[in-house]
Parts: C-alpha cells; sequence; structure tokens
C-alpha cells in the first residue's frame, strides 16, 4: 500500500494528520512549534507531522501505531514530526478538538500553489478574490495519489506561479458547477484575470481529454494563446502554438464589408473551440492566394504535407461539429499508436490499494450494522450472540475490509441470528484495547456465557462468512448414536454447511481412551470455524470401527463430493498431528491454483505437477490424473492445474520456463524445494493416465532433462519493512496453543452451556498459514539436483 500511496511525494508532498496528543506515545518524536515546522520543510521531502492540543486518550492506539511507523517511515525518506498548537495559534490546522483527526495534504513546494477545498463557497471566495488578477486551473481527481492527481500536481509544478491551482476530491462540489460525471478526473480553466466587474463569473472552459501530464500542458498552453488572430497570410504557411501542439487550425473567412460580423462570429466560434483548435480571422481582400469565392472557411490540420480544405458552412453549430469529429479522429489515432497505456488504477498489484480505490466512491448500506460505542458495547454483546468488527477509519485495510464486511452483512440479511456490529477504534481506543485489540482490523464472536472467539482467516467476505457459518456448531459436536454418526458422515445432519466444507470429520474412540478425546477435542477446538469436527465415544463405537476398518482411535474423513469415507488410525497422534491430518484433509486433490492459494499448496514441499489451461481443462486430462491419485502414484506430487484467464500470472511463470509462449494445454512438474529443475511433458503426447504413468517413471529414474533450472537466489524484499513473512512469523510466536475444555453441539440457538472457553485469539492461528510439516518422507526424485540447488525460497 505504501509503495502505492506514497507517489504523490515526487513534488514533496507533506501529510499532515490532525489529532489530539498522548504523551505516553509520542516520547520519541520531535516536537516543533507550527511556525518552526513549516520553516523546515525542504523542496521534494517529504514530512509526515501531526497536530496537538491536548492530552486525550482516545487516540492513544493511532499514536501508538504512529510512534512504531516511525523507522519504517524513514526508510522510505519520510520524517516524522509532532507540531505542538499553542491557544495563540490561528493556524488552520490548529483547530478545535471536534476539527481534528483530518488529513490534508500539501506539497513543500506548491503550499500556496495548490489549494485544497471541500465546498463551493471555498471556490467562490478564491475566484472573487483573483478577478482581474489571474487565472485559475481547477481540478476533481477521484482520489489522492492516483495518476491524475499526480499530473495536477506535476503541472502546478511548472505552471504554479503563473495560474491558482484549486484541487477537491469531493462530487458534491463537482456537480454544484454542473459537471456529474463524477468517475472521472476534470479540469476546467476559470478565466478570471480579464473579469472586471466582481459581480460576473468567470467564464470556463472544461479540458475534454484524460488528466495525463502531456494532455494539461497542452490544454494549459492553449490557454495562454492569444483567443483569435488576425493573418493576411498563405494559411498553408501560417503557423502556431497549436500547430505544435498537434490541434488543428480553423480560418474563419472575413472580407471587409463583413469585418465586424466575421470578428463576433470568430470570437464565438474561438470560445467553443478553446482548447480543441487554434482561430484565425483571415482577410480574404489582402490575401494573394486564390480562395473558392463560396468558401467561408478554411480547416488545417496538423500533419504536415497535409493539403488545407476548403468549406462552406451555413451556421456555426456544423462547423464546431466538423472540427470536433476530426479532432476526435487524430486522437483515437494516436491512442492506438501509443506503446504504453495509462495504468489501470481498478487492477493493482497491491489488492488493499485496489480495493480502496476501487471502491472510494461507492455508498456503504452501513446501516446493515450497528455501531457500537462505549456506552452500548456491553449491553450489545451481552445481549445478543454478536460478530464485532474492530476496525480504525484512518487505516486503508480496515477500510479496505470494512467494504467486505458490509458484503457479508448483505449476504446474511435475514438469515441469521448473529448481530453483525462494529466499533471504529479511531473513535474509542479506550474500549478497543479493553478488548484486548492493538491492531486493526479484528473480527471477533461473541458468545453468551463464553469467552469471545478471534477469526484470524483470509480478510474477505466468503471466507468470513465460511467462519461464521462454521462456527454456528460446536468444536466437535458430541455425536450420541451410531444412527446419528450415519447421518453425520453422509452430510445430512449438516447439509446446509456441505458447501462451507465438504469434509466431515469424526473422531471414533473407546470410553476409555481419555487422552486420546482430550488431544482430538483440543484439535478440533482449534479449527472451530474452518472444519466440521465430530466425536463419537459410545460403547457401540465398534459397530462402526468394523463397518470402516477402522483400528480406534480413528478418524473418518467424509469426503461428500467424492462419496467416500477414508479411515485413518491416530495411534500416538497428538493434538498438533490430528490438526495438521485434518488440515491437509481439507486440500483439495487437484486444484485450480490461484494467487490467494498457491501458498497453501507450497507448504506441502512436495514438486508440483502443473497442468496449465487457457480456461477450463478437459475432463479427460482431470480424469486420468485423478486415476492416478486413486491409484497412489502421485503421492510424492501436489497435481493442479492453473486456468490463465483466472490467473494471467501464469503466462509470465510460462515465459519465465520456455522462451517463447507455449501452445497450451501444458503438463509440467516443478521442483521448488530441491533443485529448482522444471520438466515439461511432450507436447507430441496425449495427456492419458497411461502416457503420464510411463514419463512420471522416467523422472523418477533420471532418464527426463529438465527445460530450465530456477535461479537459486533467495528473494528477499527491499527493505526491512516490506518483510511481511517474518513479521507474520513473529507474531504467530507469541501465540502458544493452549487446550480448550470440551464443547458440546450447538447451533444457532445456544443450549445452556455455560462453561468457559479461553480466547481464541491467544491460541488459534490460520492452520494453512502457521504451521509446519513435522514429519515428511522425502522422495527420491531429483536428488542429483538437490545436492546443488537446495534452497527454500523460489519464484515459481
Amino acid at each position: 500500500m505504501m509503495s502505492s500511496s506514497f507517489n504523490i511525494f515526487r513534488v514533496g508532498i507533506s501529510v499532515v494528520i490532525m489529532c489530539i496528543f498522548y504523551k505516553s506515545a509520542v516520547d520519541s518524536l520531535s516536537e516543533l512549534s507550527p511556525q518552526k515546522y513549516f520553516s523546515t520543510l525542504q523542496p521534494g521531502k517529504a514530512s509526515l507531522a501531526y497536530f496537538c492540543q491536548a492530552d486525550s486518550p482516545r487516540t492513544s492506539i493511532f499514536l501508538e501505531e504512529l510512534n512504531e511507523a516511525i523507522t519504517p517511515l524513514q526508510d522510505y525518506g519520510i520524517s516524522v514530526a509532532k507540531v505542538n498548537c499553542v491557544k495563540e495559534e490561528t493556524s488552520r490546522y490548529c483547530g478545535k478538538e471536534e476539527d481534528l483527526m483530518k488529513a490534508y495534504l500539501f506539497s513543500a513546494l506548491l503550499f500556496n500553489e495548490v489549494k485544497y477545498i471541500t465546498t463551493l463557497e471555498d471556490l467562490q471566495n478564491i475566484e472573487n478574490a483573483l478577478k482581474g488578477k489571474a487565472n485559475i486551473a481547477f481540478s476533481y481527481v477521484r482520489a489522492i495519489g492516483t495518476p491524475e492527481h499526480r499530473a495536477v500536481m506535476e503541472a502546478a509544478f511548472v505552471y504554479g506561479t503563473t495560474y491558482q491551482f484549486v484541487l477537491t476530491t469531493e462530487t458534491a462540489l463537482l456537480e454544484s458547477i454542473g459537471n456529474e460525471d463524477i468517475e472521472n478526473a476534470h479540469l476546467y480553466f476559470f478565466h478570471c484575470k480579464q473579469v472586471l466587474d466582481l459581480t460576473l463569473q468567470c467564464r470556463r472552459t472544461l479540458m475534454e481529454q484524460p488528466l495525463t501530464t502531456l494532455n494539461i500542458h497542452q490544454f494549459i498552453k492553449t490557454m495562454e494563446a492569444p483567443l483569435l488572430t488576425e493573418v493576411t497570410e498563405d494559411p498553408q504557411q501560417v503557423s502556431t502554438v497549436h500547430l505544435q501542439l498537434g490541434l488543428p487550425l480553423v480560418f474563419i473567412v472575413s472580407q471587409q464589408a463583413t469585418y465586424e460580423a466575421d470578428r463576433r462570429t470568430a470570437e464565438w466560434v474561438a470560445w467553443r473551440l478553446l482548447g480543441k483548435a487554434g482561430v484565425l480571422l483571415l482577410l480574404r481582400d489582402s490575401l494573394e492566394v486564390d480562395i473558392p469565392q463560396h468558401s467561408n472557411v478554411i480547416f488545417r490540420r496538423a500533419e504536415e504535407g497535409v493539403p488545407v480544405e476548403f468549406l462552406v458552412l451555413d451556421d456555426i453549430d456544423s462547423l464546431i461539429s466538423h472540427v470536433e469529429s476530426n479532432v476526435h479522429i487524430e486522437e483515437i489515432q494516436e491512442d492506438e499508436d501509443e506503446d504504453t497505456k495509462s495504468p489501470n488504477m481498478d487492477v493493482q498489484d497491491d489488492e488493499v490499494a485496489e480495493t480502496v480505490y476501487r471502491d472510494r466512491k461507492r455508498p456503504l448500506p452501513l446501516e446493515l450494522t450497528v455501531e457500537l460505542t462505549e456506552e452500548t458495547f456491553n449491553t450489545t454483546v451481552v445481549a445478543s450472540d454478536s460478530i464485532v468488527l474492530f476496525y480504525a477509519g484512518w487505516q486503508a485495510v480496515s477500510m479496505a475490509f470494512l467494504q467486505s464486511y458490509i458484503d457479508l452483512a448483505i449476504k446474511l440479511k435475514g438469515t441469521s441470528t448473529m448481530l453483525l456490529t462494529r466499533v471504529n477504534c479511531a473513535d474509542w481506543s479506550d474500549l478497543c484495547t479493553k478488548q484486548n485489540v492493538t491492531e486493526f482490523p479484528v473480527v471477533k464472536m461473541y458468545k453468551e456465557g463464553k469467552n469471545p472467539v478471534s477469526y484470524v482467516g483470509m480478510l474477505g467476505t466468503e471466507d468470513l462468512l465460511k467462519f461464521i457459518q462454521l462456527s454456528r456448531i460446536s468444536c466437535p459436536v458430541n455425536i450420541t448414536s451410531v444412527q446419528e454418526a450415519e447421518e453425520y458422515l453422509s452430510g445430512e445432519l449438516y447439509k446446509d454447511l456441505i458447501s462451507y466444507s465438504s469434509v466431515s470429520v469424526l473422531g471414533l474412540f473407546s470410553p476409555n481412551m481419555t487422552t486420546a478425546k482430550e488431544d482430538f477435542t483440543e484439535a478440533g477446538n482449534y479449527l472451530k470455524g474452518y472444519a466440521i469436527t465430530g466425536i463419537y465415544s459410545e460403547e457401540d463405537v465398534l459397530i462402526l470401527s468394523d463397518k470402516y476398518a477402522a483400528t480406534l482411535p480413528a478418524l473418518l474423513l467424509s469426503r461428500h463430493k467424492e462419496g467416500k469415507i477414508e479411515s485413518i488410525p491416530l495411534a500416538n497422534s497428538h493434538a498438533q498431528d490430528i490438526i495438521q491430518i485434518i488440515t491437509n484433509a481439507l486440500l483439495e486433490t487437484f486444484p485450480e491454483i490461484t494467487v490467494e492459494n498457491l501458498p497453501i499448496y507450497l507448504r506441502l514441499q512436495k514438486p508440483l505437477l502443473i497442468l496449465f489451461s487457457d480456461g477450463s481443462i478437459n475432463p479427460q486430462y482431470k480424469k486420468a490424473i485423478l486415476m492416478l491419485v486413486k491409484e497412489k502414484h502421485l503421492d510424492s506430487l501436489t497435481p493442479c492445474w492453473l486456468n490463465l484467464k483466472n490467473t494471467p500470472v501464469g503466462r509470465g511463470i510460462l515465459q519465465s520456463y520456455f522462451d517463447t509462449m507455449p501452445p497450451l494445454p501444458l503438463l509440467v512438474v516443478v521442483n521448488l524445494h530441491s533443485g529448482g529443475q522444471v520438466f515439461a511433458f511432450p507436447s507430441d503426447q496425449a495427456i492419458t493416465e497411461q502416457n503420464l504413468l510411463l514419463w512420471l517413471k522416467k523422472l523418477e529414474a533420471g532418464l527426463e532433462n529438465h527445460i530450465t533450472i530456477l535461479p537459486a537466489q533467495e528473494w528477499k524484499p527491499p527493505l526491512p519493512a516490506y518483510d511481511f513473512l517474518s513479521m507474520m512469523d513473529a507474531a504467530a510466536s507469541q501465540h502458544p496453543t493452549r487446550k480448550d475444555p470440551e464443547c458440546t453441539k450447538e447451533m444457532d440457538v445456544q443450549e445452556n452451556d455455560k462453561k468457559q472457553h479461553e480466547d481464541k485469539s491467544a491460541i488459534i492461528k490460520e492452520p494453512i498459514e502457521t504451521l509446519r510439516i513435522k514429519h515428511w518422507n522425502r522422495s527420491n526424485w531429483f536428488k542429483e539436483g538437490e545436492k546443488s540447488f537446495r534452497h527454500d525460497n523460489k519464484e515459481l
């Protein structure tokens, strides 16, 4: 997020955060007065400062986070300062307490040249102050930091001393001046310098091209050019700034007898075509070149060598239409010839930045969730089973996840007894601290008589929905009869949850297997919200044991999609081993690899057998691979497939394997963890069970040559602040696993179970993200390469 957001600092942007001073959080920050702070701003240097007035605990969490951010911000060359406001200070940044907690962006170089406004009154005041003095470049951009915003700031850097630049992101302000297109950025040129009557409004010219640096430069240059020029030369020989900027020229042909009327017409045309074409008044009487008698307009394109057009037009609208249609054609041709295009901000590498940018103007139906305060929190969560989102209104990740949370509320509307609530920790930091919330965003589930359970999965609507739905049942479910066990294994007992977890796990234990049952219960508690687990420990457990050939203690894995039940012995298996078994069982047999799930399968530490496809895969290919899986021929590999239409990054992966893009479908084996070799299935062979098996045997025997070897270097982040994985590992290591007491069966309406559960925030970690495989039987594959190219971190 930071890498995209701080591009705006290329011309020396400073962010000023208005907040309330809290002493305990800011001891390491330098303290400056407002006057001193502004005097220290240096050209081209970025600065982050907050202005403080009085002690208050409301912003303590924010200030603590800001204090911790000093070092990583300095890695980016951004200084951090605390500015102490005094009562006598009249700066707009030292306002009243209710005016604080706002962010302002300005430039050290452009502090006076670019004024950010939020109301129509601000714009009118600036316009009135500049009438008869200077012109205004008023721009609306969708968000700070966008390419359009950067283009405006770069233009202000060049032209800021000549024109007053005014900037807004408020859609209401744009609509108030008559433009309802809030999806695109706009720039207006206010012609105020020539307005001497203060009661008149400045004439406004809209820039109709996209806001790029070159387009703004061209637009301003045309605003500087004379509105109308009289010429007596050959139209083919005339040169103006418009031609240099690639714009056409329009000559209004006049003669002495109609000069005054023609000049008024030419001026009217010039205003209509301002920024699109140059307009000149051509005196026919003084011209030696022959012009057709009936022609009243001459049109000259910007391209060299193109002859002028002699036109006969009866009205101004026809003339304007002719020019605009030709200018539009030239722009389209130019765009088609460009090798590069403007970046699509709706598709970014940084998903947080992409979400915030894409949804910045999206009105959220916040009424679907209940906003909690210090006064209403306790009474609300006690009165009902609640899901609480703790977030910070100033944090990008929080605001991005808030979109997903509202989407979740829409999906659950009218179908769930869980009350969806939210707490803005920027406003209620004491409340968040009491709930052990020190980072954002955090989702916790509160149920009567039990300690809250923290959600630690992916920050997305579907994953959170799965967690909530699977948390409706206990951990594990206590099955009380053989008939109920059969209903559980068939999926009938919780058929409404099968879409969220296609595997049901049932632990079978004799009544006297106390330790084994405790381990299984601990594993079930750990996986609550992520898996469906049940336990059966009645006297007649041998009925199930005999039916499914399971040696007690054992797990029964019911795979509902395949319609099969697999038994796994649990002798001498501890809770962590059981968690790993269940976690692996939840993985798909032949998954489609995406950016999101690739780390899951990489952690299996096996070579990948990947089928690359440009769309859905052939059912015969899938059948062949699944048959090899069933026959245990692929136990030492992770078979998967990648759809280039869903995951376009796969094209770049293939191009790193081959010199040119190979034809698809294509099957490869990638040994990421011990050698980096890449092997390609022969393109002249059909992907059948028999051909695949023969090829795999050749690979195992070392009879196939690799097509490439991936680099052995470890890919490290460019700066310590980018090392997110180590940060996650460090955070995970601070939460040791602890046992939870046994749970009983429950659905939406809780039964009378008053047993206490420990806060899952201390014990739950995402199984797939943090667990490591303890025991892993390495295959004999690629031993030779393993000696020379052992490495753990490679780029697929």
